[in-house]
């Protein structure tokens, strides 16, 4: 299946997760801009090794740099999110990481909120994670599923990765409301 590519807007300056302010000063977030790649690179990787994500290269971060939103206080990157498109309906939360000095400051609720807003925004029905932290994604509206429930990540993706069956991840989505779409009801059960 082809897919269209989306652009991507700024954040704008008003969106509420576009600032915050924290006790460690202000934070920024904003599109990743090329000359990142290796701090992104180096921030994934170092939660790779503590076993939270999965392996990504820097050419692979490079490639899809205009997808990445940034959280930037006391002029570093100390968080970053990806909002991939997986489908004409459906997108991915990927690569969310916060520093680990400035975890519990709500950067990463901030960073999935600006891709929530960018998924809306860009019309998709649901948007999808595959994490090892699903509490943190039900905290925020997410449901947890059976990775089928997502086939387009799990055929595009997860089939072909090394750890398949293996990666100790779960599923979890997030509905957005879409006007041309009606409300599916929930079940009953």
């Amino acid at each position: 299946m082809s897919m269209q590519p989306h652009t991507h807007a700024p954040l704008p300056a008003w969106h509420p997760a576009a600032a915050a302010l924290h006790a460690d000063g202000a934070v920024e977030l904003r599109r990743a801009m090329p000359g990142e790649v290796d701090v992104l690179h180096a921030l994934i990787e170092r939660h790779r090794e503590e076993g939270h994500l999965l392996p990504r290269t820097r050419d692979d971060i490079a490639a899809r740099i205009a997808q990445f939103v940034v959280a930037v206080q006391d002029e570093g990157v100390a968080g970053c999110a990806e909002l991939v498109p997986l489908g004409p309906d459906v997108a991915e939360v990927r690569s969310l990481v916060v520093s680990g000095a400035r975890q519990g400051l709500g950067l990463g609720r901030m960073l999935v909120s600006a891709l929530v807003e960018e998924a809306r925004r860009d019309e998709y029905a649901q948007l999808c994670a595959f994490t090892h932290a699903p509490a943190f994604f039900v905290r925020l509206g997410f449901s947890i599923v059976p990775h089928l429930h997502v086939p387009e990540k799990v055929f595009a993706d997860c089939v072909q990765c090394p750890l398949f069956r293996a990666c100790g991840q779960q599923a979890v989505v997030l509905a957005l409301d879409r006007p041309d779409r009606p409300r599916l009801p929930e079940p009953g059960w």
